[in-house]
């Protein structure tokens, strides 16, 4: 028997092992007693693998637990799938639907059957005994027309849809007993890996908690987020109508040459609903003497090109609007604080010269004439804007940054004089009824084709920095979206097809060396599954023009 021999990046050692040995059994021979938390998933030379996988040369493993942000992505997965097995036993006619993240958890609906709680029992139940008895879940490759015959006998339409959309031979199918699935990232071995969740009536739907990826033994808490539930239930029903609420489909209209309609109905949509929010601005600056706008939201959501259209909703009104942004009051690099791994955190709120922000504010509305920072993101120092800025009497001030909603921010501004928006790609369509498309993924990739086109970052940087800057979004940002008086989606529905021709070269930068390359792998197979659109039609005001450029705004 030959032997192979790996390097194990958890035990930091050599192991030999023979040919053909799976990742589950190397898990047994480094399991230590202390061990709290299961391996979920592996990666074997920066690439995600199931613990199924064999192992056939010399390898690099890393083994990855709830704890790990793409263990989480693990756990999450089969979570889904045990769920979408014990839905369909008990409901077999009733199409079930991962719909999108929400208070610290996913809803998701059951058509067809009210949300009540004995639904919802009933449905812990099941999921309780699958569970219990540790099914095993299975990946295979196999053809596409197989795949196909499976999902047909299912009625799977949704997962149809998207293997007829993309040209590949062979697709991967995962089993879960009489249950198939598809995903575009790993599942752990079996369903009693599984240790905690709940299922719940939300609104129309569901809500499903899964535990803290920090503290695995307890649950997230589900924070209410009514304002965000409205925003992303307004948009499902938009994609349903159109026609486009999962890839397939999307796929299809592409296909069959339909992309500049898509284009035109989803730019329309972001026009009425900038017009709307600059309408319900002039009725608050008319009631309470609103002037200043506080325009908040995560990172790459697309705050500077809203910002702009929203200033010209406002010139439409007859009011003279005036835009800051605050990344313009970054400290100098060198004095920016640092997060407890010893990097900047730029996210801190602390990044922002306060001091002198407040007091620009204090001087603008008192009528004064004040010169503006302008940061420079090659060389981290701060320069100046040559042209005063000065406010009259219809002066609305636009401000825009990821700070925007913290009342730390102007707690020396009246209350009465502020109007708050949030802002975030908040993702509408869906992979498949099962496989969301994470929020986070399509800020990522929005961020990744910026940074490299405009602030000296290759992807290997930008991935890098991304744990950090989630993390500092979930400190800084989100706490404080509910505060928002309205809520804008700055998604486009077709807009990941045209970010996959500018994100592909950069993720195939990425070297194979590196850690961030599993990520890049990742995003780079969540792209195969989008056919691509020609960004030659998108308008030159559209906010994904900030990404890819060609905007006729000057940034």
């Amino acid at each position: 028997m030959e032997h192979i021999k790996i390097v194990c990046e958890n035990c930091k050692s050599e192991l030999f092992v023979d040919w053909g040995t799976r990742l589950k059994d190397v898990a047994k021979m480094i399991a230590t007693p202390e061990r709290k938390e299961p391996w979920l998933a592996a990666y074997v030379n920066n690439s995600i693998r199931e613990l199924d996988y064999r192992i056939c040369e010399p390898v690099t493993v890393k083994f990855i637990d709830i704890t790990h942000f793409e263990g989480m992505r693990v756990y999450q997965r089969t979570l889904f799938i045990t769920l979408h097995k014990a839905v369909h036993d008990l409901y077999p006619d009733n199409r079930f639907r991962i719909k999108h993240s929400l208070s610290k958890g996913f809803y998701c609906e059951l058509e067809g059957i009210a949300p009540t709680e004995e639904v919802a029992t009933k449905i812990r139940a099941r999921v309780d005994e699958l569970i219990a008895q540790n099914i095993p879940i299975v990946r295979n490759k196999m053809l596409k027309d197989e795949a196909l015959e499976i999902y047909r006998q299912l009625g799977f339409e949704d997962k149809i849809a998207i293997i007829n959309s993309r040209p590949h031979l062979y697709v991967t199918v995962y089993r879960l007993a009489d249950m198939a699935g598809y995903f575009y990232g790993a599942l752990a071995p079996s369903t009693g890996l599984i240790h905690l969740y709940d299922f719940r009536p939300y609104g129309e739907g569901f809500h499903i908690t899964c535990p803290r990826r920090t503290e695995p033994s307890m649950l997230e808490n589900v924070v209410p987020q009514q304002k965000m539930y409205e925003v992303f239930s307004e948009y499902k029903d938009w994609v349903d109508i159109i026609g486009v609420s999962n890839v397939g489909p999307l796929n299809q209209m592409i296909s069959d040459g339909k992309s500049t309609g898509l284009i035109q109905v989803a730019e329309a949509l972001h026009e009425k609903k900038i017009s709307k929010i600059a309408d319900t601005i002039a009725e608050a600056h008319a009631e309470r003497g609103v002037r200043m706008v506080l325009i908040a939201g995560p990172s790459s959501s697309g705050k500077t090109t809203f910002c702009k259209r929203l200033g010209i909703g406002l010139g439409v009104l007859g009011f003279h609007p005036q835009s800051i942004s605050l990344d313009d009051y970054f400290v100098d690099r060198t004095k920016t604080p640092r997060d407890e791994s010893g990097d900047y955190d730029f996210e801190a709120l602390e990044a922002i010269d306060l001091a002198l922000f407040n007091d620009h504010l204090r001087r603008l509305f008192a009528g004064e004439a004040v010169v503006l920072p302008r940061y420079n993101f090659i060389t981290g120092l701060r320069e100046w804007h040559e042209k005063p800025l000065q406010l009259d009497d219809r002066s609305i001030l636009l401000v825009e940054g990821i700070h925007g909603l913290n009342p730390r921010l102007t707690d020396g501004v009246a209350d009465n004089l502020k109007f708050k928006v949030y802002i975030s790609a908040l993702t509408s369509i869906s992979m498949d009824d099962l496989s969301r498309i994470s929020t986070t993924d399509n800020r990522l990739l929005r961020r990744m084709i910026r940074d490299h086109a405009t602030r000296g970052c290759d992807a290997t940087a930008t991935l890098q920095r991304w744990a950090s800057v989630r993390k500092g979004e979930d400190k800084h940002i989100f706490p404080y979206q509910e505060n928002a008086d309205v809520m804008f989606n700055s998604s486009l529905f077709y807009e990941i097809p045209v970010l996959k021709a500018y994100a592909l070269p950069l993720l195939h930068s990425v070297p194979d060396t590196v850690e961030e390359y599993a990520e890049a792998h990742r995003l780079f197979k969540f792209l195969d599954n989008f056919l691509p659109i020609s960004p030659e039609d998108i308008p030159p005001t559209s906010i994904l023009r900030e990404f890819v450029g060609g905007s006729s705004f000057k940034y």
